[in-house]
């Protein structure tokens, strides 16, 4: 985890024990740790755990984002039926190409927001969204790096909400490019890293059998399982570094899970059941293990024109 310690008011770096944090005794940073060689990262959190600078309840603890500010993100959509209906609610064909290769975008490190952090809705939006994600975090750097050995650069996983502006992200993309302002403004995660080694008993298919779940307002919105993977996390990795180079703490984004947005719902239910997000909803984001990002949504910014 990284939190805002109350001796000194800066980052710090913890571990998650039960109910308690147990943390460094000076600012530090986790990307720092994940860039250690071998085994250091496991032997960093060992030596917080048995001789901590200083030891808070987690649920009082002032938690940021594991990796406030990655080198890089990029977003995977690597779920086929999420794929699948949300392009037919575009009005759009899924291309024969995202069956030959993993398909992503780069988003905005600079608003990265913890899981507790508050979201504001995109400037000039009225569709705006959530998607309910897991994120693999690089470890061990490399380029051209094989699919069997991809695993070896994967430090752990937290959970990532890409929240989108739906209105914005059709309407930019009709030039060719982008997602760009529709993806923009918010992403968030945590509330911790979750180390791989905590994953390997729940393999299951091309991810991991772990319950992902979605509540607004406290109705369940979205129910999948991380296991219904078309494209796995090793694939993910692999194709990212391809012709260039993974750093430690660059995210790897799954893309939405199935039903695991409004824009799914609201195209198979109706909008009347699944409204767009407004101000003041809670969005509660949770997989099972790994938490849950609780975010309340404000008011958007004016949009400044441009001409």
């Amino acid at each position: 985890m990284t939190y805002l310690s109350p001796s000194d008011g800066t980052e710090h770096v913890g571990v998650l024990d039960g109910d308690r944090l147990h943390g460094s005794a000076g600012p530090a940073r986790l990307i720092d740790l994940l860039a250690l060689p071998g085994d250091g990262m496991a032997e960093a959190g060992h030596m917080l755990l048995s001789d901590p600078g200083e030891v808070l309840l987690a649920a009082e603890a002032v938690l940021r984002a594991p990796v406030p500010v990655p080198p890089s993100i990029r977003d995977f959509m690597s779920f086929e039926n999420h794929v699948v209906t949300a392009y037919g609610a575009l009005g759009r064909k899924v291309s024969p190409v995202w069956y030959e290769q993993p398909t992503f975008y780069f988003t905005n490190p600079a608003s990265v927001r913890g899981h507790r952090d508050p979201v504001e809705i995109s400037p000039g939006s009225e569709q705006f969204d959530y998607e309910l994600e897991i994120a693999a975090v690089i470890g061990a750097p490399g380029s051209d790096i094989a699919p069997a050995e991809a695993a070896a650069h994967i430090a752990g996983f937290m959970i990532l909400c890409d929240w989108s502006a739906r209105d914005l992200q059709a309407h930019e993309t009709e030039v060719g490019l982008g997602p760009a302002k529709g993806k923009d403004s918010a992403t968030s995660f945590g509330p911790f890293l979750l180390t791989a080694d905590e994953l390997a008993e729940r393999r299951s298919g091309r991810g991991y059998d772990l319950e992902m779940t979605a509540h607004v307002n406290g109705t369940l919105y979205s129910s999948g399982n991380l296991a219904d993977l078309s494209w796995s996390f090793e694939e993910m990795v692999a194709y990212a570094s391809r012709g260039t180079r993974l750093l430690p703490g660059d995210v790897i984004g799954s893309g939405t899970v199935g039903t695991g947005c409004v824009l799914e719902l609201s195209a198979v239910h109706g909008s009347e059941r699944f409204p767009w997000l407004r101000p003041g909803d809670e969005v509660r984001l949770a997989i099972e293990d790994m938490g849950a990002i609780e975010a309340r949504l404000e008011p958007s910014r004016p949009v400044q024109p441009l001409r």
